[in-house]
């Protein structure tokens, strides 16, 4: 993986590079002020139950404040991003995803170790040390970020309406199990997902024995998580089968006509 100005490229064993978007410093800023209001009213919330035990023993009240403090900030962060894959509610709101940096799909002790660094990050206010090592890195990453190898990207706000490039009209087979596409959304990862959706976007750009390889790759990873039914997979190329995996994903879930309608035949020419 390669950095530039803004972005990352991912480098793929097959020689397909990737770009992604870095996010800038003011939109993450943005995001965590979000977040952190939605924190601060978790915590005023906590912090009514306490009123009693001040008035008691207020010095047990006040580590109990300042550990739920930080069980609720953090875990905050750590659960959502486990959850929603690398967002936040922040982060949602201003289209941003933490990834790991190498495009792989991102493990839960990342989350957990770019979060407990966050206490650092945030020293001495406002999150100072972290600001002035994204400023100086080439990735934009905060010393949370450097310890778990992630970084955070922007989400294209075009991405989930560029599909209709993909020929939309094409018969989706895969919609005839709601159940199983419902699946494939839960168990694919973002970074997985928008990976399959450029490498549509950019077929023509690879040579012919790339492009064989890098469909054949992208299908086999769809197919070791969800595994459609033969008449709905029969005929398919794995650039199909990529093109109706994206489709899924990517747009929504609409019921497709009846399944005795739509068995494939030999010589369909999908």
């Amino acid at each position: 993986m390669n950095s530039f100005a803004h972005g990352i490229e991912i480098h793929t064993p097959d020689g397909v590079t990737f770009s992604l978007v870095l996010a800038g410093l003011l939109r993450r800023f943005s995001a965590w002020l979000v977040d952190q209001a939605v924190v601060g009213v978790s915590l005023a919330a906590f912090s009514r139950l306490f009123i009693p035990v001040v008035t008691l023993f207020p010095d047990l009240a006040t580590s109990a404040i300042i550990l739920i403090s930080f069980l609720v900030s953090t875990g905050y962060s750590i659960v959502l991003e486990w959850f929603w894959r690398g967002q936040t509610l922040g982060k949602r709101l201003f289209r941003l995803r933490v990834m790991d940096e190498a495009g792989l799909p991102l493990k839960f002790n990342q989350i957990v170790i770019r979060n407990l660094i966050r206490v650092v990050d945030a020293l001495p206010v406002f999150y100072l040390v972290g600001g002035i090592c994204c400023f100086i890195s080439k990735k934009s990453q905060r010393l949370g970020d450097y310890a778990a190898n992630t970084v955070v990207i922007r989400i294209p706000e075009t991405v989930a309406h560029r599909f209709d490039r993909f020929e939309p009209e094409k018969y989706n087979s895969f919609r005839d199990y709601p159940h199983l596409c419902a699946r494939l959304r839960q168990l694919v990862s973002a970074e997985a997902a928008f990976l399959a959706w450029d490498a549509l976007a950019r077929r023509n750009d690879f040579v012919d024995e790339a492009r064989l390889r890098l469909f054949s790759e992208i299908a086999r990873y769809f197919r070791e998580l969800v595994q459609f039914p033969e008449e709905a997979t029969y005929g398919l190329t794995d650039e199909q089968y990529v093109r109706n995996a994206v489709g899924i994903l990517f747009q929504p879930a609409v019921p497709g006509p009846p399944l005795s309608a739509h068995v494939p035949e030999k010589n369909s020419g999908r």
